[in-house]
């Protein structure tokens, strides 16, 4: 039997559910830092799938990163995806080492004073964060391994493909 009410109900209980699920976006922290050509601002990639990757010299598995990188700021550059690795190291000579043996293809930002690291709750290095173009923070992965890339890679497509 056609009970409106029930009808009514049903529709207001699933506008609270895809409201309450939209407000749990979580935005990505603002940041502007140095880098190799000015300033660097997440707030200049409006409207892009910005891939946040915190790394230092020190970091082995930072260093297998690096490729990765390269190789998906080449696929998807043009696609509207960009790369933000932010370096940690408290000596930019030391980062400059490190970019001298594995090369960035990608904009590299410099946070010596580790503020940033605080503002996404960071706990491992290396650590990205993917997010999309709203600026919702949509993924974070923890560490670096060869074997994850190809997940990684199907967040970066799934994300740049959405609208």
């Amino acid at each position: 039997m056609f009970n409106p009410t029930n009808k009514l109900l049903s529709f207001f209980a699933l506008l609270l559910i895809s409201l309450s699920s939209q407000s749990l976006a979580q935005k990505a922290p603002a940041f502007a830092l140095s880098g190799d050509n000015g300033k660097v601002k997440l707030s200049d990639y409006k409207n892009k799938v910005v891939y946040v990757d915190f790394w230092a010299s020190w970091c082995k598995p930072c260093q297998k990163s690096f490729s990765f990188m390269n190789d998906m700021e080449a696929r998807y550059g043009k696609k509207g995806f960009k790369i933000i690795a932010i370096n940690l190291d408290s000596d930019r000579a030391a980062a400059k080492s490190f970019l001298k043996k594995h090369p960035a293809n990608f904009t590299v930002a410099y946070d010596p004073e580790g503020k940033t690291p605080g503002l996404y709750k960071l706990k491992v290095m290396p650590t990205s964060y993917l997010v999309d173009r709203k600026g919702n923070l949509v993924n974070v992965h923890k560490g670096f391994k060869k074997n994850q890339t190809a997940k990684l890679e199907k967040l970066i497509v799934q994300t740049l493909n959405k609208k």
